[in-house]
C-alpha cells in the first residue's frame, strides 16, 4: 500500500533587492578604512576653506606688530611669520588657493586628455599617430620650464599656474583613454550602434566613454593631489602665486630660511601639503578598488 505524502505548497523566498552599481561601489569604498579616513580629511579641508572667515580670528594679511616669528600659542595656534601674520589663518585660507588650483587645472587636464584620447583611440590611423606624437612632444618639455616661460609672459599668478598644470597634466590620461577606446570600440554594442546609423560623436561620448570612465575618475582624483604638489613646487620656486597670497608652497619657500629658529613656519604649511596629497591618494586608491570588483 502506497502512502501518499501531503503536498506542501512551495513558499517563495523573497530575493534580496539588487544593488545598483553606484550602491555596490559605495559599499566597497566604505569597507576601505584608509579611503574613508582620506575622504573625511578632505571633507574637513573643504569645510575649513569654505568657512575660513568663521574659524579664524585674523585675515591672511593681517599683521600683529607685537608678535614676530612667535611660536604656537593660545592666541596664534600655528604661531606667526616674520612680519607678524597668523600662520593658522594663512594655512586655512591657503586651502582655498590649493583646492582652486587643483580642481581647475585637473578639470582642464581631464577635458583635454579625454577628448584627445577618445579621438586617437576611436579613429586610429594618422589621427592616432599625430595625437601620440603631440603627447611625446609635451612629455619632452619639463613643466617647470614651461611654467617659467608662461609666467614671464602672463605674470606670476594663480591663473598662470592653472594654465601650466592644465596643459601638462593631460598626457597620461590621454594614453589611458586611448587604450580603453581601442579595446571598447571592438565590442558588439559599438558595432550595433554603427549599424543603427548613430553619429560618431554620439558613439564616442554616449556609448564608449561611459564604459571608460572608471580609470578617468581614479586618475582625476590622484591628479588633483599631483597638481597641488606641483603648485607647491612652483610657488617654492617663486613662479606661482606671489605674496601676500597665502599659498602653501610660497609659505614653505618663505619659511625655509628660518628652519633653525622658527620651524613652525615650514612645518605647518608643509604638513598641510603632505596630508592633503596623502588623503587624495588614499581616496584614489579606494576608488580604484571600489570601481573594479576584481580587485576586492
Amino acid at each position: 500500500m502506497t502512502v501518499l505524502e501531503p503536498i506542501v505548497p512551495a513558499v517563495e523566498v523573497p530575493s534580496a533587492p539588487a544593488r545598483s552599481l553606484r550602491g555596490e561601489a559605495w559599499r566597497r569604498f566604505r569597507r576601505n578604512r584608509m579611503a574613508m579616513v582620506g575622504l573625511a580629511f578632505l571633507a574637513l579641508l573643504v569645510l575649513a576653506a569654505v568657512f575660513a572667515p568663521l574659524i579664524t580670528k585674523y585675515t591672511p594679511i593681517e599683521r600683529d606688530n607685537s608678535a614676530f616669528r612667535q611660536p604656537p600659542s593660545a592666541e596664534h595656534w600655528f604661531g606667526t611669520d616674520k612680519i607678524g601674520r597668523d600662520v593658522f589663518s594663512r594655512v586655512v585660507y591657503g586651502a582655498r588657493v590649493s583646492l582652486r588650483i587643483g580642481i581647475a587645472a585637473t578639470t582642464m587636464a581631464l577635458v583635454i586628455g579625454v577628448v584627445l584620447g577618445a579621438v586617437a583611440g576611436y579613429f586610429g590611423g594618422i589621427i592616432d599617430t599625430l595625437v601620440m606624437r603631440l603627447t611625446d612632444v609635451f612629455l619632452a618639455i619639463p613643466y617647470i620650464v614651461l611654467a617659467v616661460a608662461i609666467a614671464s609672459v602672463a605674470g606670476r599668478s594663480e591663473n598662470s599656474v592653472i594654465i601650466v598644470l592644465g596643459i601638462t597634466g593631460w598626457l597620461g590620461l590621454a594614453r589611458i583613454v586611448r587604450a580603453s577606446f581601442l579595446s571598447l570600440k571592438q565590442l558588439e554594442y559599438v558595432e550595433a550602434a554603427h549599424a543603427l546609423g548613430y553619429a560618431r560623436t554620439r558613439i564616442m561620448f554616449r556609448h564608449i566613454l561611459p564604459n571608460a570612465l572608471q580609470p578617468v575618475i581614479v586618475y582625476g582624483t590622484v591628479l588633483v593631489g599631483s597638481v597641488i604638489l606641483s603648485e607647491a613646487a612652483l610657488s617654492f620656486l617663486n613662479v606661482g602665486p606671489q605674496d601676500p597670497t597665502p599659498a602653501w608652497g610660497l609659505m614653505v619657500s618663505q619659511g625655509k630660511g628660518d628652519l633653525a629658529n622658527a620651524s613652525h613656519l615650514l612645518f605647518f604649511p608643509g604638513g598641510a601639503i603632505c596630508l592633503t596629497v596623502l588623503a587624495l591618494v588614499l581616496v584614489g586608491d579606494g576608488l580604484r578598488d571600489a570601481l573594479d570588483p576584481k580587485l576586492t
